[in-house]
């Protein structure tokens, strides 16, 4: 087998990695349309409108804290 090396510099490394994350992030949505419904609590849903107005002001979390943070 033929070794290959490849050089890539700081920003191409860091749109590959950012580019991980949203497939990463897709497959989780497309896994949670997967399981089953249920209903959210009232609590679930303060939590859920929350994060949709950090989402709103460009909050963002690394996909790797929310796989820790789920799991």
């Amino acid at each position: 087998m033929t070794e290959v090396t490849v050089s890539v510099s700081k920003d191409e490394l860091k749109l590959v990695l950012e580019k991980l994350d949203t497939v990463k992030l897709e497959l989780l949505r497309l896994r949670a349309m997967l399981l089953p419904e249920e209903a959210a609590s009232e609590e679930e849903k303060r939590e859920i409108e929350a994060a949709r107005k950090e989402i709103a002001k460009g909050s963002k979390v690394k996909l790797d804290e929310l796989v820790k943070e789920l799991c």
